[in-house]
């Protein structure tokens, strides 16, 4: 017995040598960095490059633009036959619509922040004419290199709303959506009436002082779409 111990005491006193040793010997200088998890290195990079394929009116009309119905149809009233009737997220399968709207308007709304065309090749919008309705591709530019601040600004606040949609999809308070889906209406027309067409900002503003003169203010609320 007395001869086991003093052999394991032989080798932890050994271990205890060389380890004090190594320590002794290194420099505080000499030790490597931590090395960089993947997701450090990448945090403020991409993986590649990133090359547009369409247009921002295509990718619009094509990804963002449908993305957004999966949350603006996800709640509504109608009255059918005298009957009033309730469309809400019910099932799994409803808040699955849901949540994929969502992660398409909060990851796809990103790909606006990649250079491209403001439209096809040829396509100018319309934005002849006396009193055009839209910029033209060329407008729109130029407002954007003017102030890129307040484009990505708008970037953000549909990315936020699809954030906000996600974490309703967490706690399934499918009355919540009501509210989320306006936050949609705004952060999409807010960005449309700056870039797209902003002459129908006066008119809507116009609107939302007239409406307000009949009905009041809801309490502080516009009744149309005021643009700030």
């Amino acid at each position: 017995m007395s001869s086991l111990r003093g052999r394991l005491l032989l080798v932890v006193c050994v271990g205890t040598y060389a380890g004090a040793l190594v320590a002794a010997c290194s420099s505080p200088n000499s030790s490597a960095p931590p090395a960089r998890t993947a997701a450090a290195a990448h945090a403020s990079t991409l993986w590649g490059d990133m090359k547009p394929i369409v247009s921002v009116k295509e990718l619009m009309r094509d990804f963002i633009d449908p993305a957004s119905d999966y949350v603006f149809d996800s709640v509504g009233t109608v009255i059918q036959r005298g009957k009033v009737v309730e469309t809400m997220p019910r099932t799994d399968a409803d808040w699955d619509k849901v949540r994929m709207g969502a992660v398409m308007l909060a990851e796809g709304v990103y790909l606006l922040k990649v250079p491209r065309p403001f439209a096809p090749a040829g396509d100018e919008n319309n934005s002849t004419g006396p009193e055009p309705e839209e910029l033209s591709p060329a407008q729109i530019t130029a407002k954007l290199e003017k102030d890129p601040v307040l484009w990505n600004a708008k970037i953000e606040a549909l990315r936020n709303v699809g954030l906000e949609v996600l974490e309703i999809v967490k706690k399934k308070e499918a009355n919540e959506l009501w509210d989320a889906a306006d936050n949609l209406d705004q952060a999409c027309e807010g960005c449309h009436l700056e870039y797209w067409y902003p002459g129908e900002k006066a008119f809507l503003n116009k609107l939302d002082r007239k409406l307000v003169e009949l009905y009041g203010d809801r309490q502080g609320k516009p009744l149309g779409m005021t643009v700030k």
